[in-house]
């Protein structure tokens, strides 16, 4: 009996792996809703299929998370020389520094985290449309992996250099983070829209 039940269950590797890139809340919801296709599927076209596609589900998830965490490190460590080149040009263009150098400051800091903040939310929607069905997932866990890393650097920095002033970089971090979240939420939003939408008769 015990054997029987064990073959219509899927990998437990798959399972782990879902888990893992899974936020804490809303991993059991994923498992129950995956077990229950799986189930089906094992019914209907057998259990091979039924556990190809759950291996192919913990792919597609794995591979937006990875995907999406390298795209944001791609866009944030190439893409910021080009953008500070681009803003301190033209601040230079129009004398601000001459005039006001903490205008100079504020203008330059605030642009880079604004276009930080569009970046990291095209990366939070491109994420999302990669990972179709599975949008909040992939974009809550870039973000918490996002914070996780910045937390654990702006620690050690701290422990290394005794700079506690690093630390006021983790709020600007988590806005980025939220603005990725964001962009897995509208996206989804617009999916779960389109698929509701009732028919013109």
């Amino acid at each position: 009996m015990s054997s029987q039940r064990d073959v219509v269950q899927p990998s437990r590797i798959a399972v782990w792996s879902i888990t893992l890139f899974t936020p804490a809340g809303e991993a059991e919801s994923i498992l129950g809703d995956l077990l229950e296709e799986f189930s089906h599927l094992a019914s209907k076209s057998g259990v091979a299929f039924a556990r190809c596609w759950y291996w192919r589900q913990t792919v597609k998830t794995a591979a937006a998370v990875v995907g999406g965490f390298l795209l944001r490190w791609f866009v944030s460590r190439l893409s910021d020389p080009a953008i500070k080149g681009a803003i301190e040009s033209l601040l230079d263009r129009h004398w601000v520094y001459g005039h006001d150098p903490h205008a100079y400051v504020f203008w330059l800091t605030s642009s880079m985290l604004i276009v930080r903040l569009i970046a990291n939310t095209l990366v939070g929607g491109f994420v999302a449309v990669v990972a179709k069905g599975r949008e909040m997932t992939a974009t809550m866990t870039l973000g918490l992996v996002g914070d996780v890393l910045a937390i654990h650097a702006s620690l050690l920095t701290v422990a290394k250099t005794g700079d506690h002033g690093v630390l006021w970089t983790l709020p600007h971090t988590f806005a980025f983070s939220i603005a990725i979240v964001v962009a897995g939420a509208i996206v989804r939003t617009r999916r779960s829209g389109t698929t509701t939408r009732p028919s013109a008769t």
